[in-house]
């Protein structure tokens, strides 16, 4: 999570100081396209802050009543942030939309709008790139959309979507402005705002979709459960291997929970000795891997009855 930190400080500094110019320019032209552009980089600076809050909060050492430690905090605060794109991002968009295309108003002093627009295209545009470019070293041989269904730090694509969400808005409402100034039609100034309100509900929805199956317990990707599974199959005695169940305790703590059958002359201290083996393997492959449990077990007896031996 700590390549993601640059990213979010990168993204709010550049939020709060748009936010900060929107809001004037929205206060001199009234236009509501730029206020919509202004509430919308608020919430994108204070998600930027719970998403430190989050990762701070995920440090925490594991306690009784949370043995597993506190990573999914990251999770928890990511989720929040989708529920605040939609319910004040989006929500107040639409919200001053519908109120201008009712009431439409004209706008004063509009290349005030399009210099605030220009420098906040910019802006976003080089947190944008930024972030993009962390987002490729991480994302290895997935395309975009994969990495982003694949990811299990969404620290990192939450800047992604947000700023992606920031330019689109951005160019929306430069076109509302520019259509209402040179077609004296004051509607699309409000539908510009609409349309930003539906661009952030789209990517809250996107983003909440993402990030609960991570908050609810998503399994590690595929080729780590296949790692896992090779190297359990080669442990000395086992037979077979049952189940691999694998979950995400944080972005860089994966649970996992194996099943394995040991031969029927398996010993106890044989055993013994390959789970302790396997456990060191496995954690040696994955980086990721901090806690490794073993359910054994051995056919005994000639009705081949399953008998569990242990766990580690």
């Amino acid at each position: 999570m700590a390549e993601s930190k640059p990213v979010i400080y990168a993204a709010m500094g550049g939020n709060l100081l748009i936010a900060i110019t929107k809001f004037v320019a929205a206060a001199i032209t009234g236009s509501s396209a730029m206020l919509s552009e202004g509430i919308h980089s608020v919430v994108d600076t204070g998600n930027q802050i719970l998403l430190l809050l989050g990762m701070k909060r995920a440090k925490r050492p594991p306690s009784p009543q949370f043995p597993f430690g506190h990573g999914k905090e990251v999770y928890f605060w990511s989720f929040v942030v989708a529920l605040l794109i939609f319910a004040i991002g989006s929500g107040v968009s639409l919200y001053e939309g519908v109120i201008h295309i009712l009431h439409p108003e004209p706008i004063t002093s509009p290349m005030v709008n399009y210099i605030v627009l220009g420098l906040g295209i910019l802006f976003e545009g080089a947190s944008w790139a930024f972030a993009l470019n962390e987002f490729r070293k991480t994302k290895g041989k997935w395309g975009y959309v994969e990495a982003v269904h694949r990811g299990k730090d969404p620290s990192m694509f939450v800047v992604i979507f947000e700023d992606s969400a920031a330019l689109l808005g951005l160019m929306v409402a430069l076109a509302g402005v520019a259509l209402s100034q040179w077609t004296g039609i004051l509607l699309f100034d409000g539908i510009a705002s609409v349309i930003i309100g539906l661009i952030l509900g789209g990517t809250a929805i996107w983003l909440a979709k993402e990030t609960k199956s991570l908050l609810i317990g998503e399994s590690a990707n595929q080729h780590v459960v296949d790692s896992i599974r090779e190297l359990a199959g080669e442990a000395d005695g086992v037979e077979g291997v049952n189940e691999v169940l694998t979950m995400h305790m944080g972005p860089n703590f994966i649970l996992v929970n194996l099943s394995v059958r040991f031969t029927r002359d398996a010993t106890a201290e044989r055993i013994e000795r390959a789970i302790a083996k396997l456990d060191r393997e496995i954690k040696q492959a994955n980086d990721s891997v901090k806690r490794v449990f073993v359910e054994a077990e051995a056919r005994a007896g000639v009705d081949d009855t399953p008998v569990p031996l242990g766990a580690s």
